[in-house]
């Protein structure tokens, strides 16, 4: 056992001698042979994402997968999530970093890769020699998906997330995540913009209903 870094409803997050290890958790209320079938396909499902994504942004490389025990063993990313420091730099600076993400986030979706929980707490700002990393983390609930509904969902989640975790200036920060995702995905960008704001609508809808 290594030092718990965060435990969810699905999966337990370790820091060991090997890596950062995320092992999914049994649920007793399924069927023991239904819910092994289940865990060891995600496992496997996430594993193959995340190597699919760290070929075009950075993400942590898997070192190991062990479909049996239902872990993925992962280098260990020295930085800090995006969710605790953005606001401690200056606007110019948060708004350069919202960009970079922008940037990321495209170049998964150039790949038909869904992240499926873009938040700030997913994502580890790193970097040396005066060189901004951003990576992401987090892919359990990512998928491979060409839709245009599905990638302007992923931003949607986002765009909720910076709204409620930095209410002052959120609506900043999202413009350059967009300026950052139509500079780096311009050939589809504008379509799933355009799905955004439909995705938006629909939200506003359902809320005042």
């Amino acid at each position: 056992m290594g030092r718990i870094i965060s435990q969810g409803a699905e999966a337990l997050i370790e820091e060991r001698k090997e890596g950062i290890v995320k092992k999914r958790i049994s649920k007793s209320y399924r069927i023991k042979e239904i819910d092994e079938k289940i865990r060891k396909l995600r496992t496997r499902s996430e594993a193959k994402i995340l190597e699919k994504a760290g070929r075009v942004i950075p993400a942590p490389r898997v070192l190991k997968v062990d479909e049996n025990s239902k872990e993925i063993v992962m280098e260990k990313i020295d930085g800090e999530r995006l969710s605790d420091y953005l606001d401690k730099f200056p606007s110019e600076k948060q708004k350069e970093i919202c960009e970079l993400v922008g940037k990321n986030i495209a170049k998964l979706h150039h790949e038909s890769i869904i992240h499926g929980d873009l938040t700030p707490s997913n994502m580890i700002l790193a970097g040396n020699k005066g060189e901004t990393k951003i990576y992401l983390i987090d892919f359990g609930l990512g998928f491979i998906s060409m839709k245009i509904e599905d990638k302007a969902v992923d931003l949607h989640l986002l765009k909720e997330a910076l709204e409620a975790g930095f209410s002052a200036n959120w609506k900043a920060l999202f413009n350059s995540v967009r300026s950052g995702y139509e500079a780096d995905y311009s050939s589809e960008s504008h379509k799933v913009l355009e799905r955004l704001e439909a995705v938006e609508k629909r939200g506003r809808y359902k809320q005042g209903s």
